[in-house]
């Protein structure tokens, strides 16, 4: 018989209500443009499983960052970027999915003309899910995509 438990009890089943956290808008320390964010779950320790629905307006994007454990994307609407450090940013969109491993700087976001919504799912080392290095110029975001 399962309970239903809605306080932080380590080992046992949470149920988060739907609209129970609010949406927060990104950090322009790490993010250009605006962009949205709204939790799924950050588990306690021992489990290390971090996933957010992360909503990008049109040229919007994060920073150049790698995660220490790796990052799966799964872009669920719009049409988005995927930029790799030296390389041309790739075409990403609803159903795709991206496997970035550990260590790989990189950075996506929205098309400069649509928008684009995806989960992130990473899992955290040492309490850290990401290093957040420079920002994507307009010249790095725009790399042979005219």
């Amino acid at each position: 018989m399962c309970k239903q438990l809605f306080g932080n009890e380590v080992n046992a089943m949470q149920i988060i209500k739907s609209g129970s956290r609010p949406t927060r808008k990104a950090s322009s320390e790490y993010f250009t443009g605006n962009v949205w964010q709204d939790p799924i779950i950050e588990a306690d320790e021992p489990a290390r499983v971090r996933a957010l629905r992360v909503s990008f307006e049109p040229g919007a994007r994060t920073a150049w960052h790698i995660h220490p454990l790796g990052q799966t994307l799964h872009v669920i609407s719009g049409v988005g970027l995927m930029g790799l450090r030296n390389e041309a940013p790739q075409l990403i969109k609803a159903g795709d999915t991206v496997w970035i491993p550990p260590g790989e700087e990189h950075w996506h976001g929205a098309s400069a003309t649509n928008s684009m919504t995806h989960i992130a799912i990473q899992e955290a080392l040492d309490g850290s899910v990401a290093e957040w290095l420079d920002k994507v110029s307009d010249g790095e975001y725009q790399l042979n995509l005219d």
